[in-house]
Formats: C-alpha cells, sequence, structure tokens
C-alpha cells in the first residue's frame, strides 16, 4: 500500500516539474521571436531607386485605319451601246479630258445624216413658204390698184387677202419646221458624241489620275451610264480612322499624324488631318476623320491597312517618373522619395498625368531625388532602406533632361 502512495507522489511530482520545464521553454521561444521581430523592423529594406525626370512628355493614340483615294470617278457612257475599243487599262495614267473608251456609232451617225436630211428639207419648205408669201403680196397689191380704178370687186380683194394670211401662217410653219429639225441635229450630235466617253471630273487636284478598276471589256454591250472604268486621284490620298468621344475633343483640323503600314515596315509617312465629322455613328458610337497624306511616288495605295499615331497633349517641362514607381497607399497615390545622402525613404502624394510608354507624369509637393521603383510593397514613411548593390540608373525617358 505504501508503495503505491509513493508511485502516486513520484507522478504527480514529474507532472509539475514537466509543466513548468514547458513554461520556461515557451516563455523563452516568445521572447525570442519577439526580438527577431523588432530587429526585422528596425533592419534596411533592399530597394531599387530611379532618378526623377524633367522634360517634355506627350500624349500619344495610335489608331487603326484604311487609306482611301482622295477623289473618285466613274467613266460611263451617257448611251448604250456595243463597246468598240476601251482606250485605257489597270493603272494606266488617265488626265482630264482624256478620251478612254469609244462606243459604235454606226447607228448615231445615221441619226446625224437623217437629222441633217430633216433640216434641208425644213429649209426648202421654209424658203418655198417664203416665195408664196411674196407672191401672195404682189397678187394681193394688184387687186388693191384695181379695186381702186373699179376694176376688182370687193369679193375679189377679201379672196386675195385671205390667201396671203394663209402664205404668212405657212411659213410661220416652214419657220417652226426649221428651228425644229435644227434641234433635232443638235441633238443627234450630242448623242453622237456621248459614243466617246471621256474622264471629265470635276474639282481640284493635280490632273492626272490612275485607272483602279475596270468594269467591263472590249466588245461588250452596255447601257447608259453603266460604270465602264473607276478612276482616282492618288497623290495626295486620304487616310480615314474612327475615334471614340474619349478622343475626339482632343482632335483638331491641321494637327500632325505619322502613319505605318505593313507594305513599308519600318517607315513613316507625315499627313495631317483635314475633316473631322461632326456627328458620331449611331452604331459604333465612333466619329469618322480623315487625314490627308503626300504621295508622290504612288507608294500607298487605297484600301492599305494603317497605324495612325496622334499626339493629342504634349506637357514641354513635366516632372516624369516610371510608372512602376507609383504605390497605393489609403486609397491614394504617391511615391517613395530617397534624397541624396539619405537613408531613409519618404512619402509623397502625387497626382498623375500624361502617360508615355512606361512614364507618367506626376504633380506634387517637394518632388526631387530619386524615386523607389522596386521593394516599395514593404516601405512606410521615413523607413530605412539599402540599395542593391547591383543597381545601375534607370534608362532615362526620351527627351527628359537628366
Amino acid at each position: 500500500m505504501a508503495t503505491v502512495k509513493t508511485r502516486y507522489k513520484r507522478a504527480v511530482l514529474i507532472f509539475f516539474l514537466s509543466a513548468l520545464i514547458g513554461g520556461a521553454v515557451f516563455s523563452r521561444l516568445h521572447d525570442q521571436t519577439r526580438a527577431e521581430k523588432r530587429n526585422t523592423a528596425i533592419a534596411p529594406i533592399p530597394v531599387k531607386v530611379s532618378p526623377i525626370q524633367h522634360g517634355p512628355i506627350e500624349l500619344r493614340r495610335m489608331f487603326s485605319g484604311t487609306l482611301a483615294p482622295t477623289a473618285q470617278f466613274v467613266a460611263a457612257p451617257k448611251v448604250s451601246g456595243r463597246i468598240e475599243t476601251l482606250y485605257v487599262d489597270l493603272a494606266d495614267p488617265v488626265i482630264r479630258g482624256q478620251e478612254v473608251a469609244k462606243l459604235d456609232d454606226d447607228e448615231y451617225v445615221q441619226a446625224v445624216a437623217q437629222a441633217r436630211a430633216d433640216l434641208a428639207v425644213a429649209n426648202a419648205n421654209l424658203e418655198q413658204a417664203g416665195s408664196a408669201l411674196e407672191i401672195a403680196d404682189r397678187e394681193l397689191s394688184r387687186v388693191v390698184t384695181l379695186q381702186r380704178r373699179g376694176v376688182a370687186s370687193e369679193s375679189q380683194l377679201d379672196v386675195m387677202r385671205t390667201g396671203q394670211l394663209q402664205k404668212k401662217a405657212a411659213l410661220a410653219v416652214a419657220k417652226t419646221q426649221k428651228t425644229k429639225a435644227e434641234a433635232f441635229l443638235e441633238t443627234a450630235i450630242i448623242k453622237f458624241g456621248y459614243t466617246r466617253v471621256t474622264a471629265d471630273w470635276v474639282g481640284g487636284g493635280t490632273g492626272k489620275r490612275v485607272v483602279a478598276e475596270r468594269h467591263v471589256d472590249q466588245g461588250s454591250t452596255v447601257s447608259a451610264n453603266a460604270p465602264l472604268l473607276t478612276i482616282v486621284e492618288l497623290n495626295p490620298i486620304t487616310g480615314v480612322i474612327f475615334i471614340t468621344e474619349k478622343d475626339y475633343t482632343r482632335l483638331k483640323n491641321n494637327q500632325s499624324v505619322e502613319l505605318t503600314t505593313d507594305a513599308f515596315p519600318g517607315e513613316t509617312f507625315l499627313g495631317h488631318i483635314t475633316r473631322i465629322a461632326p456627328v458620331f455613328n449611331q452604331a459604333t458610337r465612333q466619329a469618322r476623320v480623315e487625314m490627308t497624306i503626300e504621295n508622290p511616288a504612288h507608294r500607298l495605295k487605297p484600301g492599305m491597312f494603317i497605324r495612325a499615331a496622334v499626339v493629342l497633349d504634349r506637357v514641354s517641362d513635366a516632372v516624369i517618373v516610371p510608372e512602376q514607381a507609383l504605390t497605393q497607399r489609403s486609397d491614394r497615390s504617391g511615391v517613395f522619395l530617397l534624397t541624396k545622402g539619405s537613408k531613409k525613404v519618404q512619402w509623397r502624394e502625387v497626382a498623375t498625368g500624361i502617360r508615355q510608354g512606361d512614364w507618367v507624369q506626376v504633380t506634387g509637393s517637394d518632388l526631387s531625388g530619386d524615386v523607389v521603383i522596386l521593394g516599395q510593397q514593404l516601405l512606410s514613411d521615413g523607413a530605412p532602406v539599402t540599395l542593391f548593390e547591383a543597381d545601375t540608373p534607370h534608362e532615362p525617358h526620351e527627351g527628359a533632361a537628366e
């Protein structure tokens, strides 16, 4: 019985000793953890910095679009007929007023000949009517003289007067028929001229264009106003883009544009904005913008895909930092500054402006020195920092003063 009690006392003692030792170990580990945290909080944080730069910065927008001819003229006959000759073909140059096609004109030649013959008949009828009136006038004069002498009766005088009036009416009809025949002849001549199709476009330009498309072949029979050739103006050429409301108010006429196309990689073409649509398309909510591009060698062609770079805004002397320097703290945007000779960073709230590539314009107070671009997630205002040993100067913003 005594042995059991002894064993019980020994077990209780061992339990209390184990609890005491465990508590001491836990307290020691807790104190050690707190010390490590304190040491970590005051240790400098490695960061990478970039100098704040000053200089110009631009807000550029890149728009996709297509090229279109500055002017387009469709050559078409005003009369129907068979195409006898096409004088130009695809890609041929054409000057204003040049004859580009000829229709079979046999029918129209015959119509002119018929109209000339009808005019000749009308002239003969007019001459005959004039002669008849002249005879009637002489006969009336003679009867009047005889009536005064009492030789001719009053009824004979009335007959002569009636005959004279009839001859005057016949002369008037003959004159009208001649006028009609002249009009028919003029119409026949005009229609005959329509068998020669000319490139008589109106408007400005160089007076020299290019055949962009041939719609028919030689020998085909066409109706009046059927398109034969499409003739376009290629110098200058027009670029067309569509913009949203966001950028609409920033564009204006004569604004410079730089264009690139896949047909000429690495090459830039210069142009300027010439027209901005005053309304937006209801379906796309976009407005049409047209640009004029000089194209003396006709290298640019209608239908080509283009990318148009437009400078929407520019600040000549801006404070510029890398975009990666921007940091959010309590829903506010700012940067961590590191002045020369300092070992601690300072938080500065900033407002952002124009963004160009990886750079951004910022405004705020006391912005000088370097900004932290790597490691700022661990920083707070006044935190000690150390620079990466392999830290190298950040590539300067193009056009900014170092």
